[in-house]
C-alpha cells in the first residue's frame, strides 16, 4: 500500500524536487501540500508550490498556506540561495498558476486530512517546523493519526546559516524543540546526509537529456541553485537536501540510520538553533530519533531522474 504523506514545505529549489518525487512515485500517496515561510515569505512559497504542481501536471492535491512567521522572533528567509522569488532561475511568467490555493489554512488541512485518512499519515516537513509544532500544540489528540515525522533539518556536524545551526532549525528553534520532544517517531535528515547528494553536471545532463518541458525547468532550477551554492558556499555542485526525506520513504535502504538523542539549542549566544546529536550516548538521554548518515547517492539520483521522466511524459 502507498504511504500516505503530507508534505510541509517552503519551496525553494530542493522542495520543488521533493514535490515532484512525492507526486510521481507509486509508493507515495500525496494527500496534501502545506506551506510555511522559510526559503521565502509565505506568499511566495505558496505560489511556488502551486507553480511546481501546475508545470508538473499535479492536480487534486490541496495546497494550503500555513504560518507566515516563527513562533518567536523575526522571520528569516534564504534569498541569497533561492533568490527573490524563492524559485529563481526558470521563467514562470506573471500569470496565476492553474493549480489553485486551497481556501483552508494549513492547520485545518492537516487536521482534516489526518482525520480522513484510513491509515496513519507520515508528515514530511522540509522547511521550518512551525506548522508541525502548531499542529501538535493545537491538536494533541491527533498524535495517534501520525505515523511518523520525517524531516529535513539540522546536522550531526556544523551548520550552514551560522557555524552551528542549519537554516530550517534556526528559522524556528522553538518549533523544532517541540517536534523533537513530541514523543512521536522522528527521522532527521541533516546536512551531514544531504550534502552527499549533489547535483553534479553529470546529473543535470541526465535530466536535460529527457527533453521535456519539465526537465528543462528542472535544469533551470538546478543551474540557478548551483550558481548560488558556488557563490555562497564554494560548492562545486548544489546539494538537493529535501528529497532525501521522500526518497527514504520510497526506499529505506538508501540511507543508513542511527538512533540518537537529539536536542535543539535554544539559548546559546553562538549556537542557537543547533541540533545537538548525541551519537555516542554520552548524555544518557534516550536515543529516540533516527538520524540519517550514509547515502546511496546513485540510488537517490535514479529516483529523482525517474520522477522527472514520469511527470514529464504525462
Amino acid at each position: 500500500m502507498p504511504i500516505p504523506v503530507i508534505l510541509d514545505c517552503d519551496p525553494g529549489h530542493d522542495d520543488a524536487f521533493n514535490i515532484l518525487l512525492a507526486a510521481a512515485h507509486p509508493a507515495i500517496e500525496l494527500l496534501a501540500i502545506t506551506t510555511v515561510a522559510g526559503n521565502q515569505t509565505l506568499e511566495k512559497t505558496t505560489l511556488n508550490a502551486r507553480r511546481v504542481c501546475a508545470v508538473a501536471g499535479i492536480r487534486g492535491v490541496p495546497i494550503a498556506a500555513g504560518r507566515e512567521r516563527p513562533l518567536h522572533g523575526p522571520i528569516r528567509v534564504a534569498e541569497n540561495i533561492h533568490g527573490t522569488s524563492g524559485l529563481d532561475g526558470p521563467g514562470f511568467g506573471e500569470s496565476e498558476p492553474e493549480v489553485p490555493q486551497d481556501p483552508r489554512d494549513a492547520l485545518t488541512v492537516m487536521r482534516e486530512t489526518l482525520l480522513a485518512s484510513p491509515a496513519p499519515v507520515t508528515l514530511v516537513p522540509t522547511g521550518p517546523l512551525t506548522n508541525i509544532a502548531v499542529l501538535l500544540l493545537a491538536h494533541p489528540e491527533l498524535a495517534s493519526r501520525i505515523e511518523r515525522i520525517v524531516l529535513m533539518g539540522g546536522s550531526t556536524e556544523r551548520g550552514n546559516t551560522t557555524p552551528a545551526a542549519e537554516f530550517n532549525i534556526l528559522c524556528d528553534p522553538e518549533a523544532a524543540d517541540i517536534v523533537f520532544r513530541s514523543g512521536l517517531p522522528v527521522t532527521m535528515f541533516g546536512l551531514n546526509a544531504t550534502h552527499q547528494v549533489r547535483a553534479t553536471p553529470e546529473v543535470v545532463a541526465r535530466i536535460a537529456g529527457l527533453g521535456t518541458p519539465l526537465s528543462g525547468l528542472c535544469v533551470d532550477l538546478l543551474t540557478y541553485f548551483a550558481s548560488t551554492y558556488r557563490e555562497v558556499y564554494g560548492f562545486d555542485a548544489p546539494p538537493l537536501h529535501d528529497p532525501l526525506t521522500v526518497a527514504h520513504l520510497i526506499n529505506p535502504s538508501l540511507v543508513s540510520l542511527v538512533r540518537a538523542a537529539v536536542t535543539v539549542e535554544l539559548t546559546g549566544t553562538h549556537t542557537r538553533g543547533a541540533t545537538v546529536v548525541d551519537l555516542h550516548g554520552v548524555t544518557g538521554r534516550p536515543a529516540v530519533t533516527e538520524v540519517g548518515m550514509e547515502v546511496d547517492t546513485d540510488g537517490f539520483w535514479e529516483l529523482i531522474v525517474e520522477a522527472v521522466r514520469v511527470l514529464g511524459s504525462r
